[in-house]
């Protein structure tokens, strides 16, 4: 459930990295949409450092941040991902994705060793980043009669709506969408006009 009206991202890719006994470990913070796109994130970012040790990451999805994931790819287990994944959350950051490329010096860290540099490599890369706020909306379809044309622009209009697609015809069609902020009062509104039928067709 969705108790916030914006969440925060990142505008662009960033970048970061460190060098710890011997080990390089480069970091990406990238802003995403899907999983899809993270999978094609993650393969570019393996064609460009095909000797690397570790391509390890995290990455977080949905304005209500309902799905995340890390992955430790070959690290003792919690070492990498999750230690990445810790710093996307503490900064309440979602569509995003971190991943971190270790090239390994020949000297074992240790597991304590490994969730340092894999945070400070995260943290260095999200220091980078732009942050931005993002509004969330909800998408709707109401259908109304001729009649009530002025007053279904009236309240799309004070409520800041923005008209994706209208259908005008025997039973007039408008798809927009709104800020969530504002879709509670605009909703009450609608159930004013008796003779409007309004869905909810989706978060955007």
């Amino acid at each position: 459930m969705l108790f916030t009206d914006s969440y925060f991202t990142i505008v662009n890719s960033s970048e970061g990295g460190l060098k710890e006994r011997g080990s390089k470990f480069l970091s990406y913070a990238i802003p995403v949409m899907s999983e899809q796109q993270i999978k094609e994130h993650l393969l570019r970012l393996k064609k460009s450092h095909p000797s690397a040790s570790h391509h390890c990451y995290a990455w977080q999805l949905g304005p209500a941040k309902q799905a995340y994931r890390a992955n430790d790819d070959g690290e003792p287990a919690n070492s990498a991902g999750k230690p990445i994944l810790s710093q996307i959350q503490a900064r309440d950051l979602t569509n995003i994705m971190v991943v971190v490329v270790r090239y390994f010096g020949g000297t074992l860290l240790g597991v304590g060793g490994l969730i340092n540099a894999y945070k400070q490599a995260a943290r260095e890369a999200l220091d980078n980043a732009v942050v931005v706020e993002r509004f969330i909306f909800f998408q709707y379809s109401v259908a109304f009669n001729f009649n009530d044309t002025n007053a279904v622009m009236r309240v799309l209009k004070e409520q800041e709506a923005k008209i994706i697609s209208n259908q005008f015809v025997e039973i007039n069609t408008i798809i927009f969408e709104i800020k969530k902020q504002n879709s509670e009062k605009m909703e009450k509104k609608f159930r004013e006009l008796y003779n409007c039928k309004l869905e909810f067709i989706k978060l955007c």
